[in-house]
C-alpha cells in the first residue's frame, strides 16, 4: 500500500557489473566484488563488496558473512550481515546472525535469530536533536 512508489534497488545501477550465482549452483569460498551480485543458488563463504549491492533471492542461501553498502535479503543467510547504507529484509527472509545496518526496512514475515545493531551515524535524519524536550 505505502510502498507502491518506493524505488527498489536496481542491480544495473551499481557500476554496470552484475554477477549471478544461479539456482542450482554452489560457490565454495569467499567472494570480493564491485557492482552487484544476485544469489539464487548457494554460497558457502563470505561475500564482500566495497561498493554495490548483494541480493539473496528467494531460494538463495548464504552460509557466511555478508558485507556491502546495500543488501537485500529474501532468502536464507546464516552469518552476520553488515550493510553500511541500507538493509532490506523481504517477507521470506530468514537470517541466523547479527544485523549491522545504517538504515533497515523489514517486511512482515521476515525472521531474525540474532541482534539488531544500528551503525552509529551523527547525521541521522530521523533522530530528534538533543535540545528538544519531548515531555510537555
Amino acid at each position: 500500500m505505502w510502498n507502491k512508489d518506493k524505488a527498489k534497488p536496481n542491480l544495473q545501477r551499481f557500476s554496470g557489473k552484475t554477477s549471478l550465482i544461479a539456482a542450482g549452483a554452489e560457490l565454495l569460498g569467499d567472494m570480493r566484488f564491485q557492482g552487484a551480485v544476485q544469489i539464487d543458488g548457494r554460497v558457502i563463504g563470505n561475500l564482500q563488496a566495497s561498493e554495490g549491492l548483494v541480493r539473496v533471492s528467494v531460494g538463495g542461501l548464504v552460509e557466511g558473512e555478508i558485507r556491502a553498502p546495500h543488501i537485500v535479503i529474501d532468502g536464507e543467510v546464516s552469518g552476520d550481515v553488515f550493510a553500511s547504507d541500507h538493509l532490506e529484509l523481504g517477507a521470506r527472509a530468514r537470517v541466523r546472525g547479527n544485523l549491522h545496518y545504517g538504515l533497515m526496512e523489514m517486511a512482515m514475515g521476515a525472521q531474525i535469530e540474532g541482534c539488531l545493531c544500528p551503525l552509529k551515524d551523527d547525521g541521522r535524519p530521523l533522530e530528534l536533536p538533543a535540545s528538544v524536550d519531548v515531555e510537555q
